[in-house]
């Protein structure tokens, strides 16, 4: 008989063996690595079928950020770790404010380069983690889970809908405790994994591409992006300062030279210096029309030529 606190992996996606992978032990390395690379590659195709779930979340987040919100990932273990990443990458490559998206993993700091035992399993450590931040209704929660029943992720997005924030499940396996509490659930189904159990192989993957989709996106719709460009890049270091250059010489079609001297003014943020040289406006006025664009480039140039 089952104890009441026994969990029956058997009934879990990610938890389930893979077939094609019995007798990786005893397979040539170039062959086991031609195995893995093919279990790799069904991942991306695995996302396509979540396509319309991601969308509505993604329309929810650049909403609730227009708001005044905030984005907070949650997760345990590999799933809190591939939040963490995916949120410390805005401030550099959209020039967001820190606190604009920020990761939480279960256990804290020291969780991010070594397990904390129990962390994972308490059902009141991820409200508590939450309230530190000032987590309110204005803001949106992404919970992370592979198999959608980790306590602690569970438990912050059950707090999310109390208070009523928005609350966004990402799993890998259907059907799931966290897919029936969060109020847009993401559930992308990589199957079963390489090395049975080890979610950090397929649905991490399928995590991460995730949740480049609902960063990427929702800065695309907050106008951070022009064409196919960084325009917020946030110039911080050498390769960044390069970067932003490059960024302003293909926008506008400009020598270095002119793109140069217009960051300068622009005090090196590329999408001022971008509308300062296409509109011909002076990097005050320039400022102003973005800001009543909200900071759409290509509306800012419509209205402009009216």
């Amino acid at each position: 008989m089952r104890s009441i606190n026994e969990l029956d992996l058997s009934s879990i996606a990610t938890e389930q063996p893979n077939p094609a992978t019995a007798s990786i032990d005893i397979l040539p390395t170039i062959d086991m690595l031609k195995l893995i690379n093919t279990e790799d590659a069904k991942v991306a195709l695995a996302i396509e079928s979540a396509l319309p779930s991601i969308s509505q979340a993604v329309d929810t987040i650049a909403q609730k950020l227009r708001q005044g919100g905030r984005l907070f990932y949650v997760g345990a273990g590999t799933s809190g770790r591939l939040g963490i990443l995916d949120a410390v990458e805005c401030p550099p490559t959209f020039g967001t404010d820190p606190d604009l998206v920020q990761g939480i993993i279960a256990g804290g700091y020291d969780a991010i380069f070594k397990a904390v035992e129990g962390a994972e399993d308490s059902l009141t450590l991820a409200e508590q983690d939450l309230s530190e931040r000032n987590f309110n209704d204005k803001d949106v929660l992404v919970g992370i889970a592979a198999s959608g029943r980790t306590p602690y992720t569970l438990s912050a997005l059950k707090f999310a809908k109390k208070i009523g924030a928005v609350a966004i499940s990402l799993t890998c396996s259907p059907n799931s405790p966290m897919e029936q509490a969060a109020d847009y659930a993401i559930v992308v189904q990589p199957g079963p994994e390489v090395i049975t159990g080890s979610t950090r192989l397929k649905a991490g993957t399928a995590q991460k591409l995730v949740l480049n989709m609902l960063s990427t996106g929702t800065m695309i719709k907050l106008g951070k992006v022009y064409g196919h460009l960084m325009v917020d890049v946030r110039a911080s270091n050498h390769k960044l300062t390069e970067r932003a250059i490059r960024i302003v010489m293909e926008a506008a079609e400009c020598s270095r030279e002119i793109a140069t001297e217009a960051l300068d003014q622009a005090n090196g943020k590329a999408k001022l210096a971008i509308f300062h040289i296409l509109s011909g406006q002076s990097i005050d006025e320039s400022q102003r029309l973005l800001d009543q664009a909200k900071g759409y480039i290509g509306q800012a140039l419509q209205k402009l030529s009216k």
